[in-house]
């Protein structure tokens, strides 16, 4: 279940309904849009109703996304979604429970009131307590773990201090005793904390027009000149944009990142080195020993088997696909996976493709890889019946599966 949070437009300062995956914000009164990006981790607060209470917001990290894990010889799967006390304080819930889901939020910006307590646990040690709970049983040895399509977050949750007792100030009671009062807080607070929230121009770096986009795209378009943005160091940077021919009409251009990368620990310099070393049952081509060596992943969220599965099958493939650097009119879908999330999936597909799993597995702590540059690609999928078929690669995605996947 997704969270709500409320923001007022920068420009006209009416209120604005959004969702937690929502990066991109329209007000429907002025009609103004703006990307919103933040260097770490997007900081809500929870509503509360003692406003004659000096406000005191404990961290609470918010995780949700697919956890993927490499445990004995089988690279297994699952959707978490959590919410983890941030700092080691007896007394506080190690969890907010429904709050989240319950309440609509607002971000936390420099005009929010109140003193805030130190995020001072480690974030992977939180996700890797994920991980393994996500994993089931604990038996068997874990070669790799990856977070991917994750929304990851901050809730502060409001306290408030009364002689020497904590209270909720969501549900004004008490929650426990600080023999100190409020001093054996004071070593672990924030010093000047500000929102780190930016409001980005949605208007193309290159010649000035409105760039597209949906509420959860994480790359904007420019249909004008035909270049595509991402967010990085809270300015719009140009993305590699690569879009695969077509000529069969009416189509939906599913968009893929492609990262050309050299992998050592196993020693992958070529298609053909892939090949040899994840053990696939074809004959190698002469010209795959001088093919630089390409890893797939959708650039779009969608249950985890399926993600898997996509990016399996279009870096075994890397059949040749005539591509241009020209967008279409229509039919493109958002992207909502950032190249970062990509990356993080190549040891994945690795271990997923790869047939001699006791060959491969032991060696993943040890893989590395080397990028040699990222595009964004576009492919063509054509509807047949309940399924969207590449013809060039002959990869199928069921169309409910496309679906389901804006909800994770």
């Amino acid at each position: 279940m997704g969270l709500t949070v409320e923001q007022e437009c920068p420009q006209c300062g009416a209120p604005i309904e959004l969702d937690e995956t929502d990066h991109l914000l329209q007000c429907p009164f002025c009609d103004t849009r703006s990307f919103l990006f933040t260097p770490s981790y997007f900081c809500y607060a929870l509503p509360h109703k003692t406003e004659d209470r000096e406000i005191l917001y404990a961290p609470y990290l918010r995780f949700k996304g697919s956890v993927f894990y490499c445990r004995e010889w089988e690279v297994g799967h699952r959707v978490v979604d959590i919410t983890h006390v941030g700092l080691p304080f007896q007394g506080l819930p190690s969890s907010l429970g429904l709050r989240p889901q319950t309440l609509r939020m607002k971000f936390i910006t420099p005009d929010t009131e109140g003193s805030f307590l130190k995020f001072s646990l480690k974030a992977t040690d939180i996700l890797k307590s994920a991980g393994r709970l996500s994993s089931g049983s604990s038996s068997g040895r874990f070669f790799h773990r990856a977070y991917i399509g994750e929304t990851l977050s901050l809730i502060y949750f409001p306290l408030y201090m009364e002689a020497d007792r904590l209270y909720d100030a969501v549900l004004d009671r008490p929650l426990t005793r600080v023999p100190a009062g409020r001093d054996a807080l004071s070593s672990a607070m924030e010093k000047n904390r500000k929102g780190s929230l930016t409001f980005i121009p949605t208007l193309c770096p290159q010649c000035g027009w409105n760039l597209s986009g949906e509420r959860d795209s994480v790359v904007l378009t420019c249909g004008n000149c035909d270049t595509a943005w991402q967010a990085i160091g809270g300015k719009l940077s140009r993305v590699n944009l690569l879009v695969a021919t077509n000529s069969k009409g009416d189509t939906l251009y599913l968009p893929f990142w492609k990262t050309p990368t050299q992998v050592t620990g196993v020693e992958i310099h070529s298609f053909a080195d892939f090949i040899r070393i994840t053990n696939q049952p074809k004959g190698i081509a002469k010209q795959w020993e001088t093919e630089v060596m390409s890893f797939w992943c959708p650039a779009f969220k969608i249950r985890p088997k399926v993600f898997l599965n996509l990016a399996r099958q279009l870096t075994l493939s890397q059949k040749p696909v005539q591509t241009e650097e020209v967008l279409p009119k229509k039919g493109l879908y958002p992207v909502t996976l950032p190249l970062r999330e990509a990356l993080q999936s190549m040891k994945i597909t690795l271990a997923g493709s790869t047939l001699n799993k006791r060959r491969v597995f032991p060696q993943l702590p040890h893989v590395r890889f080397e990028t040699k540059g990222s595009y964004l690609v576009y492919l063509p999928f054509a509807e047949t019946g309940h399924e969207m078929v590449q013809q060039d690669t002959r990869v199928c995605i069921n169309k409910n599966t496309l679906r389901y996947g804006r909800e994770l």
